[in-house]
């Protein structure tokens, strides 16, 4: 007779143990089941017998997901890949030993400004950011992902010249120098 705790579906109870548990908030255990839920259909019988099995066999499971979802783009197919392994290995090192879990110091993200360095030798003073409201029509706003938990948003205004371009391409030009 097979261990339950084998069966990938003893990973949607672990979720939820960890999130009663205070371990995962609401928003990620429902991330995390849909990461489980789309990956639960390219799996076969053999596979959702076994939780290694799945954990071993992840890149041929994850191509046969990328060829059944082709309407999906391939950065969120490779998030839910990321949210799955996190649910094994969370499983394995808590849930296997669900006494463990008291163990289990989550760790909290808190907001970090991206910081910009200093250049000393740079005398000209420029001012790098005014905060001013502005109708949208007038600029374009590029936000971007440096990493995680680090985001960046450029407003620039359509009418941008040259001269403008050059002066915001020498600041960050500035910014790599070491």
């Amino acid at each position: 007779m097979e261990k339950q705790t084998d069966k990938f579906t003893i990973l949607y109870d672990f979720i939820d143990f960890a999130q009663s548990n205070k371990k995962y908030l609401p928003s990620t255990a429902n991330n995390l089941k849909s990461a489980l839920k789309i990956f639960e259909k390219e799996l076969n019988t053999e596979e959702l017998k076994s939780i290694d099995m799945v954990e071993n066999s992840i890149e041929e499971i994850f191509r046969s997901l990328v060829i059944a979802n082709k309407n999906k783009s391939i950065i969120s197919l490779n998030t839910y890949k990321a949210r799955l392994l996190k649910v094994i290995k969370d499983y394995k090192k808590y849930g296997a030993n669900p006494s463990k879990i008291q163990h289990w110091f989550i760790k909290t993200r808190k907001y970090t400004p991206l910081l910009i360095k200093k250049d000393k030798t740079d005398k000209n003073k420029i001012n790098l950011s005014n905060h001013i409201n502005t109708p949208v029509e007038n600029y374009h706003k590029i936000e971007l992902s440096l990493r995680d938990n680090v985001k960046s948003t450029l407003i620039i205004p359509k009418d941008i010249s040259v001269k403008e371009v050059k002066v915001i391409k020498g600041v960050l030009d500035s910014l790599t120098a070491e």
